[in-house]
Formats: structure tokens, C-alpha cells, sequence
């Protein structure tokens, strides 16, 4: 009986089972016939500076110019006075070739105010390197070596890349040659603080230093970005990797070859972000564009018509989505040559010719404060809680501007980012703008504003001039 009940409980679990569903087998992606194929064309660089007659970085307790993690501090810890001794500061980075004849692609902060540049190819041979020319502002350099029939890379359409989509990285981070590391695409188009004319990969790829200038390849073996930068809280891999296009760079380095230098196109004008409450404010269907906060006097956009509260929607035929897309879209175009800007004002959208210009000298935006009236000629709150006063004739001549209201106090738990010293130039309501002269006419235009309703202002602060939106407290008409 044991037996017979052994037997059919066999039988059993058998069915059972053969009947279960086959477990789905998902295989990784493979990187070696990749990593053989294509890394042969990547390098390591490896740099010298003189710094006994230049500022040399404050390093931490403990590290030495010759820590790999040197890298990082010489490029975003601020330098000191270099001491004598005549020592050489060494870092390290890495690049790859884009022609046989001995040209490189690496970052430019890899080879900033270096005096001796060395490259290792695969192979172990090393040659001195000379730089043709680099680019700041998208951390670009081109680099040449006296050699021949060098293997090179081959170059992939960053267009096509998806988010989620496998990369891999191949470099030195550390000084360990030849590394290679792999994620996936985490996001594309991204903006990055002060770095306006780069639309970056964000990837999750481990890149720490020594991986700045290596290349970025997708599983068919082209390079579609040179990394660039990470974040991090401590110098090392914290999941953010960003990358520059390698459409980007290969445009860099094509005015770097024929010229040493980029020309950018620029039109004059300062923009911020078209929120959701601001495109409602200007009567706009959806949130989109670059909103002009100020124009430059005399500058291309004011001599072509462009005022301050427009929203530029399209330039030279693309869309402007965000207000970071306008600075790569204008400075795409060779300085003299004309485009049409769109952009959406009263209502409406009209096109404006626009001879471009060329972009020199870097731009800063300052935030200086200035003197204000007496506390003694402002009202009490209105119900934005602001306390506000008119412009004295001498405030006027001193800022150039026909009218304004000055912030004495912003009171309450106002919802705005308004402060005490900026100017109130205009009212954006129902989609047309009005500059303000009075109290009277700023306390008119709000009594007939919704209660829920935001109201969006043009303001002055310093040398700068931004539209804000402002919520009396407790009203939450927020735009979702």
C-alpha cells in the first residue's frame, strides 16, 4: 500500500510539475565583442601643470597632487596661491580617436591650462598631444597626436537613443585604464546650471574621475556622448552621470579644427521659464517657450521688435519647449545670418526676423541691490501683503525706467518671491501687459482681479528684470 500511495504521489508532483509554465529566461545584454571591437579607439590622457607660478587647488588633509581624486578638486574646489618648489600637478582623464590620422575628442576641463599633455593609446604607445582648440562652454577639446592609421570610433545619431536603452562607458576612472561600466539612458535633454548650450544625456553609468572625455557607446558600438560630469555629494559615483551629445561635440570640434575657436549665435535677451500660472497669466494654451524678461538695449531682439513679456514658442523653424532650448537654437546659428523667431504676445502669435549676433564674452547675471524710497511714502498692505511705494523722480533717472512701484515689505505669508528692493514695471492681466505709475492703478487692476486668481508682475531687481506670479495668503488657486 506505501508503496502504491509513494507511486501515485510521484505521479502527482510529476504532473504538477511538467504542467507548471516555463520560467521566462530574459538574457543581459553582452558588452564584450563591443568592448573588443571599439576600445581599441579610446585612450588614456594624462596631464601636466606647472603650479609653483600659478594657484594650485587647496587639497583635503591627507591627499596628494598624485591621488586620482585630484582631478575632481583641481576642477570644482577653489584654487589658492601655489607655493614655490616648482612642483607639477598631474591629473588624469580620458578621450578617444575620431580620425586616423591622430585627432582626439576629450573634455576640456581634462586639459585646462595643462603644459604637458600625454596620451596612451591601447596599445601602451604614448605620445605627446598639442591642443587644437577647446570649448568651455560645452566642455569640448580637440587634441592632436602625430600618428597614423589609428583605429577610430564610429559615431551613433543621439536622436535615436531611448530612455532606458543600455550604454556602456569605456575610460580611466582612477587611473585604472581601460575600464568599462555600464547603465542605462536615464533621461535626455537635460539642462544643468550654467550650462546653456548642452542639451546632456543623464545616464546611470558609474563614471568617476578619470572617466571625464571617454566615450559613451549604445550596444551597436557607436559613441553617441563624451561624459562629462556627475553628481555627487562626495567626489564619487552617486547613480548621475551626464554626457554631451556626440552630435554636439562633433560640431565643436569641426569650428575647432577649421577655425581654434566657436563662433555662437546671440540675440539680446534675458528669459526664464514659462510656468503654468504664467502661461494662464499671458493667455497661453499650454505651458511652453522661453518668456523675455528683459531685451538688451540696442541688441538684435529689440531691433527686431522683440519686448519684454514675449514668449518666444519657435526659433529658426524648431520648437522652444523650455526656455534652456533657446541659448542652443540661437547659438546653432552663424553670427549675421537672419531667423524667425515666433512668439506668442496679446494673445497671439507673429513672426520677428532676427539678425543674429555673435556671442564673445561671458554673461553674468548680476543680482545687485539698489536704493529704495523712504519707508515714510509707502501704504499699508494690500491684500497680497505687499507694502509698496512710488518710484521718486530720482529712482526713475537712476534705473532709466518712466514708472514703477518699489517693495518696502513683503508681510504675511505672501506666496511669491517677491523682496524688499524690487520694482513692480507692469501687470500682466488677461493676457495683455500694462505698466504700473501709481498706487491707485496697481490697487484698481487687483480689486478687479479673482480672488483665486494669481497675478503675474513684471519686476526689476538690480539689473535684472523677471516675471513672477503673486498669491495672497491662503489663496491656493495654484495651477496643477
Amino acid at each position: 500500500m506505501k508503496t502504491f500511495l509513494s507511486a501515485v504521489l510521484f505521479s502527482l508532483v510529476s504532473t504538477f510539475a511538467g504542467a507548471a509554465p516555463a520560467p521566462v529566461q530574459r538574457d543581459m545584454p553582452g558588452f564584450s565583442d563591443l568592448v573588443e571591437r571599439q576600445g581599441q579607439a579610446v585612450v588614456n590622457i594624462s596631464t601636466t601643470q606647472k603650479v609653483s607660478a600659478r594657484a594650485a587647488p587647496q587639497l583635503p588633509p591627507g591627499m596628494s597632487e598624485d591621488d586620482p581624486m585630484f582631478d575632481f578638486f583641481r576642477r570644482f574646489v577653489p584654487q589658492q596661491p601655489g607655493g614655490p618648489g616648482g612642483q607639477d600637478a598631474r591629473s588624469l582623464g580620458s578621450g578617444f580617436i575620431v580620425s586616423a590620422d591622430g585627432y582626439l575628442l576629450t573634455n576640456a576641463h581634462v586639459v585646462d591650462e595643462a603644459d604637458e599633455i600625454t596620451v596612451k593609446l591601447n596599445d601602451k604607445r604614448e605620445f605627446r598631444a598639442r591642443v587644437i582648440g577647446a570649448d568651455k562652454r560645452t566642455d569640448v577639446a580637440l587634441l592632436k597626436i602625430e600618428a597614423n592609421g589609428l583605429p577610430v570610433v564610429r559615431f551613433g545619431d543621439p536622436a535615436r537613443l531611448r530612455v532606458g536603452e543600455w550604454v556602456v562607458a569605456i575610460g580611466s576612472p582612477f587611473g585604472f585604464e581601460s575600464t568599462v561600466t555600464a547603465g542605462i539612458v536615464s533621461a535626455k535633454g537635460r539642462s544643468l546650471p550654467q550650462e546653456n548650450f548642452v542639451p546632456f544625456i543623464q545616464t546611470d553609468v558609474a563614471i568617476n574621475p578619470g572617466n571625464s572625455g571617454g566615450p559613451l557607446f549604445n550596444l551597436r558600438g557607436e559613441v553617441v556622448g563624451i561624459n562629462s560630469q556627475i553628481y555627487s555629494r562626495n567626489g564619487g559615483f552617486m547613480g548621475l552621470s551626464f554626457a554631451i551629445p556626440i552630435d554636439v561635440a562633433m560640431d565643436v570640434q569641426a569650428q575647432l579644427r577649421a577655425n581654434g575657436r566657436v563662433q555662437r549665435g546671440r540675440i539680446g535677451v534675458v528669459i526664464q521659464e514659462v510656468t503654468k500660472e504664467l502661461a494662464d497669466s499671458f493667455g497661453m494654451p499650454r505651458a511652453e517657450g522661453a518668456l523675455v524678461s528683459s531685451v538688451e538695449p540696442r541688441g538684435p531682439a529689440e531691433k527686431a521688435g522683440i519686448e519684454p513679456g514675449d514668449v518666444i514658442v519657435r526659433f529658426d523653424g524648431k520648437p522652444v519647449e523650455a526656455s534652456g532650448d533657446l541659448p542652443r537654437l540661437v547659438g546653432a546659428i552663424k553670427p549675421g545670418a537672419t531667423s524667425v523667431a515666433q512668439v506668442w504676445r496679446a494673445g497671439a502669435s507673429r513672426d520677428v526676423r532676427v539678425t543674429v549676433a555673435e556671442l564673445s564674452d561671458e554673461r553674468i547675471d548680476p543680482r545687485r541691490g539698489r536704493r529704495g524710497a523712504s519707508p515714510d511714502a509707502a501704504t499699508p498692505p494690500n491684500r497680497l501683503g505687499l507694502v509698496l511705494s512710488e518710484l521718486t523722480p530720482l529712482q526713475k533717472r537712476d534705473m532709466k525706467v518712466d514708472s514703477g512701484l518699489r517693495v518696502e515689505d513683503v508681510t504675511g505669508n505672501t506666496r511669491s518671491d517677491l523682496r524688499v528692493g524690487d520694482v513692480i514695471l507692469a501687470v500682466i492681466a488677461r493676457g495683455k501687459q500694462t505698466p504700473v505709475a501709481t498706487l491707485d492703478q496697481f490697487n484698481k487692476i487687483l480689486s478687479s482681479m479673482e480672488p483665486k486668481v494669481g497675478l503675474t508682475v513684471l519686476v526689476r531687481r538690480g539689473d535684472n528684470q523677471t516675471f513672477l506670479t503673486l498669491r495672497a495668503p491662503g489663496e491656493q488657486g495654484a495651477a496643477k
